[in-house]
């Protein structure tokens, strides 16, 4: 297909349009970054993409429908000016973009994040002129071009795991006349070779701070980075590094989530009922249910983190009814069952990871049921603890474990 003669006036006015929209949000306050994304044609980033259709299929998977400008002109460019995250790949293949197909399930492994929350990571970042930066993730490139578009190409460096997104990725990049640095490297370990940075923001989360990005940044430099595991819980923290390579900082509200790093990624499990068998036939009721962890709140969006240190090797799932805890590293196991008006617990293993949850929720209830801001994450030499001046120190996992 022809790319229509008005593409660029289309995709100027949108772009301008998805700018106003999110200055009235209140997400671009920084007339520079707002310049950045009246500026950049998000549209030579997303030459393909998959959304979802509105119902799923007959197994309860999501559909995912292909959208390029040969599919829907219309539809490719009003969602590439949209706030939306646009999932570009699939279990780390590559999509055949001039013959796509639709998806029935698997796992997102790259995307282009919605524009909002790409600007709110690098404004929280307090990212001012001059600053050198390390972006972990370049995924499609678009969040490098604004910052290339901000600060300028020289100053930003931009990694990514996949060799394929990055090429794809440094096309679009060079083709719109950004140029900064790239290069084919695990986030976990940073750039070495343009250390030290003013500033490291990642688009991937982890499970613990990396200790080479404290390594790799300036005394009194910034890291924005999320934190996440395997029970999918997230919290944003912004560390500022002191000269003894300690950091500390406070965690950040709202409900942000991003895909793990692929080293941080969770271990298969097996099939639950396996698990389940093998634990004793006697059951408790449980103090907490499950769905303080699980609701569709901020709340609980704040909790499953909180209860995800107290067990961070532990990861759930729900078949039918019942709620199955399973923990690969200590072979710990525990299920909740719905009864009357009540969740009966039954858990066996060296960990007991319920009755753990259930200590962290009851004590977080006792606080007052403080919000992410007011914990402080401190990072130093052989371990990762978040505090809180009500609770006690809860560990991330050590960050030489899995």
């Amino acid at each position: 297909m022809t790319m229509p003669a008005d593409l660029e006036t289309d995709a100027a006015r949108l772009r301008e349009t998805m700018a106003k929209a999110l200055a009235e949000d209140g997400v671009l306050a920084d007339s520079a970054w707002r310049a950045a994304v009246e500026t950049v044609p998000r549209h030579q980033f997303v030459p393909g993409f998959y959304l979802p259709a509105d119902e799923r299929d007959a197994h309860g998977l999501t559909v995912w429908e292909p959208v390029t400008a040969e599919l829907d002109y219309g539809r490719w460019l009003g969602a590439a000016y949209s706030d939306t995250t646009l999932i570009t790949q699939f279990d780390g293949d590559e999509p055949d973009w001039k013959q796509p197909a639709v998806r029935h399930g698997g796992a997102p492994t790259s995307s282009s994040t919605l524009p909002s929350l790409v600007v709110r990571m690098w404004a929280d970042a307090d990212i001012q002129e001059g600053h050198t930066v390390l972006e972990i993730g370049t995924g499609t490139g678009y969040s490098t071009a604004l910052a290339c578009e901000r600060l300028g190409s020289a100053d930003v460096t931009s990694i990514e795991v996949d060799p394929h997104r990055l090429e794809q990725a440094a096309s679009a990049l060079y083709g719109c006349g950004y140029t900064p640095t790239l290069a084919v490297a695990d986030g976990l370990y940073g750039y070495w070779p343009e250390a030290p940075f003013d500033r490291i923001v990642a688009a991937c989360s982890f499970r613990t701070v990396p200790p080479s990005l404290l390594a790799q940044t300036r005394p009194d430099g910034k890291i924005l980075l999320t934190l996440s595991g395997w029970l999918y819980g997230y919290a944003r923290v912004l560390l500022t590094v002191a000269k003894d390579g300690t950091a500390e900082g406070h965690l950040l509200g709202g409900t942000v989530s991003f895909m793990s790093a692929r080293t941080h990624a969770a271990p298969a499990f097996g099939n639950p009922a396996h698990w389940a068998a093998e634990l004793p036939e006697a059951a408790r009721a449980a103090r907490h249910g499950p769905e303080r962890i699980t609701a569709a709140t901020e709340e609980a969006f704040h909790l499953r983190f909180l209860a995800q240190c107290a067990v961070p090797d532990a990861q759930m799932t729900t078949v039918g009814e019942v709620v199955h805890l399973v923990d690969v590293v200590t072979g710990s196991a525990a299920t909740l069952t719905p009864a009357e008006d009540w969740w009966e617990v039954r858990e066996g293993g060296p960990v007991p990871l319920w009755e753990r949850i259930e200590r962290v929720l009851s004590a977080y209830d006792e606080a007052g049921r403080p919000g992410p801001q007011t914990f402080t994450l401190h990072v130093y030499d052989g371990g990762q603890h978040l505090r809180h001046p009500n609770l006690p120190g809860l560990p991330l996992p050590r960050p030489d474990g899995p």
